[in-house]
């Protein structure tokens, strides 16, 4: 898919939320129980059409340690807005100056059962940028081509049963990663968004 496409269709289509099973398990968790976060879905123009930028997270935080996720973070009080807080993530994470980024849209909030309230925002990213990694959050940055990401069919999921409640999981393999978890619903969301 090229920038071109996928602008047409991110802004042309209504945003999509996520998947009812996979949300039910937060259901419980009142909104003022959440910590607001923002993560970047980073989006590179190369040669062969976009990619997107996923890094791994270092193996000895404390939330989601060496999981596969998107650049981001959590709110702070001075951050003016949410794509304030995920572009200076985006920044403090991987070394990418918001002077590189254009700011495409985002798509709707997601509750973690870590209690985040997520909201990822889209953004074409300077195919030039260098990454600078801080070792202190991040293990590893790589991209994967949107074409791969928003293959439907590359996205897999099953239910299991938490306290009685059906929960959906999404999971997708690329190379020797697995990408699960809240970055896996936030390509759900993505692919009904862009591919609707």
């Amino acid at each position: 898919m090229n920038r071109k496409n996928f602008l047409q269709h991110f802004q042309l289509n209504t945003a999509v939320g996520y998947h009812p099973e996979s949300i039910e398990r937060v259901a419980h968790i009142s909104r003022e129980q959440l910590r607001k976060a923002a993560v970047v879905v980073g989006l590179v123009d190369r040669e062969d059409g976009l990619h997107v930028i996923f890094t791994k997270r270092a193996a000895h935080l404390k939330h989601h340690p060496g999981q596969v996720s998107f650049p981001g973070g959590k709110h702070e009080l001075s951050d003016p807005s949410m794509q304030f807080t995920a572009l200076r993530e985006l920044h403090e994470e991987v070394g990418i100056r918001s002077d590189q980024v254009k700011i495409v849209g985002q798509l709707p909030a997601l509750s973690t059962i870590s209690k985040f309230y997520v909201t990822p925002i889209v953004v074409l990213v300077d195919p030039n940028y260098k990454a600078v990694i801080d070792a202190n959050e991040v293990a590893s940055i790589f991209e994967v081509p949107a074409t791969y990401i928003l293959d439907q069919a590359k996205l897999h999921s099953h239910t299991v049963n938490l306290r009685k409640i059906k929960h959906r999981v999404f999971a997708m393999p690329f190379q020797e990663h697995l990408i699960w978890g809240v970055t896996a619903q936030i390509i759900q969301s993505l692919q009904q968004h862009v591919m609707q």
